[in-house]
């Protein structure tokens, strides 16, 4: 049987502090105002644990950051003249810090220790709120709505509890670019990102980079879903691990996050289905294919079934969601590539009196922030405005991008899809004329063609790469040798 909670045992646990720590840190700071420069850099006011100590190490940080000097006797006239401390007076308080301190060589180690210290008391924090929350939420708060907010103060935790290691030495930035630099050079394609499995594209591109925000973008029916589908399902049908300096990690693909805000996983399953197996979807849909192709299928579906693509079909989630579903993959399965269709379908925090422009600009600024944080490409897919449709050259432009000009802004690259096959066709004119036949020409020309338009790159040219596009399938391909397919700006 269950053995009875100790209530009296649970009273009497004191949370994590060391008091002669912050003693000895205070009092090395007092007698030599270097310590404070060596600690600095990652502790806080808010992490000392007694209250006292905390103002004698604000107050002696202002006195230093204002070129002053810090000693007991600077710091003892911001504390009133019968103010104690530890039932001392605080007068004699300070010079006892003074007296017993240590030399400032162990000011580093015992800053790190008081910082740890704070980052346990904020956990147990965040236990207890959620064992309250637990007990009293409202009806309207799901337990996913909890785990959620849970999860995110843990990240949050996570994220500030680490001491920084500040500036960077350029010898070790100078390091980190030729290593990069090497391992495009030994991977196959020889690129520094992510191979998308669209070479002509890779080509200008160099991949898709780590930490980048890639905002893929068109008018309905340009092929933009396919387009993502196909990169991130050649993402993960590449994926392969192996040591590199002893560490085992990702050589080559990668394991892939689709947040599917608008189609169904099954949906989003049908699409690659039909573009491995070569059976068009609504044959798929509709069950109507010969025994031979039923075979086709199967066989496609056994070799996909250990890929490393996990789908998310969760609709009209928050960007604050979508970041913790996106920590949580990572942390449990890995996580190379992200791809959120699309972004105009997130919510933002639901801010009282919030603009739909200001929500844009939370979700882009969210997803730039979390592909930093997990150090993973984000494509992020966008609708474009319809003014688009207003001009006789349909291609897109920056100016186009939907509802805020924080996309722009805030995303490393900007893709545009376009299909000028799409627009052909619905201005056939009659057989038999002069215009027929220019129409044809342009047809025949464009036929099963698709242009994407690397409007912005931070890191590399912009320009146009032709694709091959079959529309039955909804797959994207190289154009056959000797075709031109890059086009530089």
């Amino acid at each position: 049987m269950n053995q009875p909670l100790d209530h009296a045992a649970l009273e009497i646990r004191t949370a994590p502090q060391n008091v002669e720590i912050e003693q000895q840190l205070l009092g090395a700071l007092l007698v030599n105002n270097e310590a404070f420069y060596r600690v600095s850099d990652f502790l806080k006011t808010e992490h000392f644990y007694v209250e006292p100590h905390r103002r004698i190490f604000e107050i002696a940080g202002k006195l230093i950051r204002a070129g002053k000097v810090a000693t007991p006797l600077t710091v003892k006239t911001f504390f009133a003249a019968e103010e104690t401390i530890a039932e001392l007076p605080a007068v004699e308080y300070l010079a006892r810090l003074a007296a017993n301190a240590t030399t400032i060589i162990n000011a580093v180690d015992y800053g790190r220790s008081i910082f740890d210290l704070a980052v346990r008391r904020q956990l147990i924090t965040i236990g207890e709120e959620m064992v309250s929350e637990a007990y009293t939420s409202d009806v309207d708060v799901t337990p996913r709505q909890q785990i959620e907010g849970v999860e995110r103060k843990l990240y949050e935790l996570a994220e500030n509890g680490e001491i920084n290691q500040g500036f960077v030495d350029f010898t070790n930035a100078l390091t980190a670019a030729v290593e990069m630099a090497d391992a495009a050079f030994h991977r196959a394609g020889a690129l520094s990102g992510i191979a998308t499995g669209l070479s002509d594209l890779d080509r200008l591109m160099g991949g898709l980079q780590r930490s980048d925000l890639v905002v893929l973008a068109g008018r309905p029916a340009m092929g933009k879903t396919s387009l993502a589908t196909n990169i991130g399902f050649a993402v993960a049908r590449a994926f392969r691990r192996g040591m590199e300096n002893g560490v085992n990690k990702t050589v080559d693909g990668g394991i892939v996050g689709f947040f599917s805000l608008e189609m169904s996983a099954e949906q989003l399953a049908t699409r690659i289905l039909a573009e491995q197996s070569g059976i068009s979807s609504a044959l798929i849909r509709r069950g109507a294919f010969e025994e031979h192709q039923f075979q086709d299928l199967v066989s496609a579906a056994t070799a996909m079934q250990t890929l490393p693509f996990y789908i998310d079909q969760t609709g009209g989630i928050s960007i604050g969601a979508l970041a913790a579903r996106a920590r949580r993959l990572k942390r449990q399965k890995g996580l190379d590539l992200l791809i959120v269709d699309y972004l105009q379908l997130l919510s933002g925090s639901g801010k009282p009196g919030a603009s739909r422009v200001n929500e844009i600009t939370e979700i882009t600024t969210g997803l730039k922030a979390l592909a930093k944080e997990l150090e993973v490409p984000i494509v992020a897919l966008s609708q474009l405005s319809r003014q688009v449709e207003n001009r006789d050259d349909k291609r897109p432009q920056l100016a186009d991008l939907r509802e805020s000009g924080s996309i722009e802004q805030d995303a490393d690259v900007v893709l545009f899809v376009f299909r000028e096959e799409y627009y052909l066709q619905s201005r056939k004119p009659p057989e038999g004329s002069q215009e027929f036949f220019e129409w044809e020409a342009k047809m025949e020309a464009c036929h099963g063609i698709a242009e994407v338009i690397v409007a912005k790159q931070r890191h590399g040219p912009t320009g146009t790469v032709k694709l091959q596009f079959e529309a039955e399938l909804t797959r994207f391909g190289n154009l056959a040798p000797g075709q031109v397919a890059v086009t530089y700006e």
